[in-house]
């Protein structure tokens, strides 16, 4: 792995803007890929769907937009307990898919995608100069984006998709590493008792910074760690590493994601090693 890591050179990095996130800041993400990689090239863009209807000529620009409302209403996972199955959709699904793509800064909830047909519908987008190894695009997006697992047959929601584009999803951040077991029981024991009602607020305040909320404060900070998990299966095809105090680790659990993003440590001695050798080739 180290010697095909060494031996690549290193993309340009595309950054998506996700602008329904408050707390995203690419401009400090850039910084800090500058910080590991003082040569490499990294550059900040519009949200993934607004670059690209801007690169069209403005009379096909609502044909393409509502092509892409209709793929995004058909890629949405209608039963997570089942394999994605290709469904006609509405119009009402459509119209609400075009006023999303308008309107990027609007938060998203409630809604899963498929995240490798979501991954394939911005593959198609990329242009042919910029879909190469030369380029590693990473999107943020405010879609919760799922897998299906074929083991317990159900959808799971993922904080990140890797493959060519590379998919950071704000919201998967927050919901799919699992929060305190004993976040799970007393939100039951409520739940049996006929109390939801401000539970989710109570439950809130209880738990209050163990785990990442919507717009957390944090979130610049922990996702620096998921552009560089984007950049090492890039380069070698893996991008997660066992050490639980390396922002590489594959976190299933809040507490593992804060501890390994948050803990004062940028990764274990084999990583570390890996970036400096890499910024010493592209002086």
């Amino acid at each position: 792995m180290f010697l095909r890591f060494a031996a690549m050179r290193i993309p340009t990095i595309l950054l998506y803007e996700e602008p329904s996130s408050r707390n995203l800041d690419l401009e400090d993400i850039r910084r800090y890929l500058g910080n590991w990689l003082p040569q490499v090239k990294v550059e900040i863009r519009y949200p993934f769907f607004t670059h690209y209807l801007r690169t069209l000529p403005e009379g096909r620009r609502e044909e393409a937009l509502r092509t892409l409302a209709a793929e995004f209403a058909r890629i949405k996972v209608r039963n997570p307990a089942a394999p994605w199955q290709d469904t006609e959709p509405i119009y009402g699904e459509i119209e609400f898919e075009r006023r999303r793509l308008t309107n990027p800064e609007r938060p998203l909830f409630g809604l899963l995608y498929d995240g490798f047909l979501l991954m394939n519908v911005l593959r198609s987008l990329i242009p042919r100069q910029e879909n190469n190894p030369g380029y590693l695009h990473i999107v943020f997006t405010n879609q919760l984006t799922g897998t299906y697992d074929e083991n317990d047959r159900r959808y799971h929601a993922r904080s990140a998709i890797f493959g060519y584009p590379c998919v950071i999803s704000t919201t998967g951040i927050v919901e799919a590493p699992a929060k305190p077991r004993e976040f799970y029981v007393l939100k039951q024991q409520y739940e049996a008792l006929k109390m939801a009602d401000g539970v989710d607020l109570q439950l809130k305040e209880m738990f209050k910074g163990q785990y990442l909320d919507h717009d957390d404060p944090r979130l610049t900070q922990v996702l620096k760690g998921y552009v560089m998990q984007a950049l090492f299966y890039h380069l070698t095809g893996e991008p997660f590493c066992p050490e639980k105090d390396c922002r590489l680790f594959n976190a299933h659990w809040q507490s593992e994601l804060l501890a390994a993003q948050l803990g004062g440590k940028d990764f274990c001695p084999k990583h570390e090693d890996m970036l400096k050798s890499m910024a010493r080739d592209m002086e």
